[in-house]
């Protein structure tokens, strides 16, 4: 019998593979299966993947090495991650490295929802043990798909850490503390912010050139819902209207398409937006600490960018108004998370 190839010995029985230079100098790169009846079968350019397909062909128990969590985290690092948004890409890495530790050595089929319950109870971060689990859920059910185990998702029915949405409001006081210092580019932003209930991210894209029919269209990069904010209702331009009007105005000499823009006319990044937040958050503290007001002074200092769009949600009356401003399906999400003011009640008398 004819020995196998160099390059083919570390591969399973049956299986082989072929390469071939490209004209750009990358390597082209396909495995497959030869039957009994000595028919070729692809199995791709991915070698994990032939290896599953192999032992499918084979009737074989899927490669050890293949079911190691190890493994799969590295696949979902490669092939699932680069998908998403740019934010819950950041988020999800930073959530593998905290679960690598503890559960990269493990084989799929040996994790148990009592280990997962483990896990959560030994972590300090208790809100972002939270989040990992969710990303651990992700990352099992995406092996189902992938064939490398058959059994339940283990993080089903793990009670999740209790967590208290975050509760500040910044009230006019607060508010125009921050914007008596603020520059002319983070004002811009801070309106733009409260008057659409936009995300920071949201609001640091938005352009010119998506005004049109009398409104400003946003697609939420989280959800990737769509809205048209008005900038007239009725015949009459709204508060919204006429920040649009004043910024097309000041930016006319300048040809970036973004809304937000530096005296310059360069485009304010999110490291920016948030140094120019930093130093109007902490001069604004400082002077009302030097008024002798440490109570508005440290309000100030928890006061956040973020903060904006729940002050926008409540301080809109109704909340499918607010809801719809800030693109949430459920009004419930809305009330629970992002309005941060009592409801309005009449006294006694």
């Amino acid at each position: 019998m004819r020995p196998r190839k160099t390059q083919n010995r570390n591969l399973p029985p049956r299986m082989y593979v072929r390469q071939r230079a490209r004209r750009n100098g990358s390597i082209w790169v396909s495995y497959y299966y030869l039957n009994t009846q000595g028919k070729e079968v692809s199995l791709g350019g991915d070698l994990n993947l032939a290896r599953l397909k192999w032992a499918e062909l084979e009737a074989k128990d899927k490669p050890l090495d293949l079911c190691i969590m190890r493994a799969i985290f590295d696949r979902y690092e490669r092939d699932i991650i680069p998908k998403k948004g740019e934010r819950t890409q950041k988020d999800n890495r930073a959530e593998l490295r905290q679960l690598r530790p503890y559960f990269d050595e493990a084989p799929i089929d040996a994790i148990t929802p009592a280990q997962i319950a483990q896990y959560r109870d030994a972590r300090s971060a208790k809100v972002r043990a939270n989040r990992e689990i969710a990303t651990l859920s992700h990352v099992f059910n995406m092996a189902r798909e992938w064939g490398l185990t058959v059994r339940e998702n283990p993080c089903q029915g793990i009670r999740k850490n209790k967590e208290k949405p975050r509760d500040f409001y910044a009230n006019d006081a607060v508010w125009s503390a921050v914007y008596k210092k603020a520059c002319q580019e983070l004002q811009t932003a801070m309106d733009l912010a409260y008057l659409s209930g936009q995300r920071p991210a949201d609001v640091l894209v938005m352009r010119k050139d998506e005004i049109e029919g009398g409104a400003l269209s946003v697609v939420q990069n989280k959800t990737h819902k769509k809205l048209r904010i008005l900038l007239e209702v009725e015949g009459r331009e709204t508060e919204f209207g006429v920040l649009i009007r004043g910024i097309q105005a000041r930016n006319e000499r300048h040809s970036s398409p973004y809304l937000i823009l530096t005296e310059e006319g360069r485009r304010v990044t999110t490291s920016m937006l948030r140094h120019r937040w930093d130093d109007a958050r902490e001069d604004a503290a400082k002077a009302a600490t030097e008024m002798g007001d440490a109570v508005l002074a440290s309000k100030i200092r928890q006061f956040q960018f973020r903060d904006i769009r729940p002050k926008a949600a409540s301080e809109i009356t109704s909340i499918e108004d607010a809801s719809l401003l800030l693109g949430h399906t459920k009004g419930d999400i809305t009330e629970r998370v992002y309005r941060r003011v009592g409801a309005v009640a009449k006294p006694t008398k």
